[in-house]
């Protein structure tokens, strides 16, 4: 306790009013009215493996005699950090890594080709019609911009693109070998 003449001057220093002191100091020497519940609660927390929440807890108690709020039974458990452990899901991921070895960038984002049958573009494209949903497969010629050759289906197989690129295959005259991206 500060002695009552130091009291004031430290008042003035630190720019607090009289009574906001002692309405303070009434508040730390206030005694803890849900001590024994406070323990208890610890002690059921712990023996349950940390796992019971307020409402267990509370239920608890309740059968054990002890009247509380279930308000109050939160604020203890907040105020002694009382937290209920609960493991994170992990995202579901299919990915497992690259299978094949990466392959060397020969096009390096220049889309344009000099010459016809020198670059081909493919990719698989989705479209939702009221019938349901199809698959375009094309195959684009980067000297003009035009399909080579595309499949359409109902699912977006291997079997779609395998077409697609026979067909592409079937059109190229003798010593035409185009870089596929």
């Amino acid at each position: 306790m500060v002695p009552k003449n130091v009291r004031t001057p430290l008042l003035a220093a630190f720019g607090l009013s009289k009574s906001s002191y002692f309405y303070q100091k009434a508040a730390v020497d206030k005694p803890d009215k849900y001590k024994e519940a406070r323990g208890l609660i610890f002690q059921l927390f712990t023996e349950n493996y940390r796992s019971y929440g307020y409402r267990r807890l509370w239920w608890l108690l309740k059968r054990a005699g002890i009247r509380l709020s279930e308000k109050v039974v939160r604020r203890i458990m907040r105020q002694d950090r009382l937290y209920v452990y609960t493991p994170r899901k992990r995202k579901y991921s299919s990915y497992r890594g690259e299978l094949t070895p990466e392959v060397p960038n020969i096009v390096q984002r220049k889309f344009h080709a000099s010459t016809p049958n020198a670059l081909w573009l493919t990719d698989i494209t989705e479209f939702a019609i009221p019938a349901g949903k199809v698959y375009l497969s094309p195959i684009i010629n980067c000297f003009d911009g035009m399909p080579v050759a595309w499949t359409i289906g109902t699912s977006p197989s291997s079997d779609l693109a395998n077409l697609m690129l026979k067909k592409a295959i079937s059109i190229l005259k003798a010593g035409e070998h185009p870089v596929i991206h």
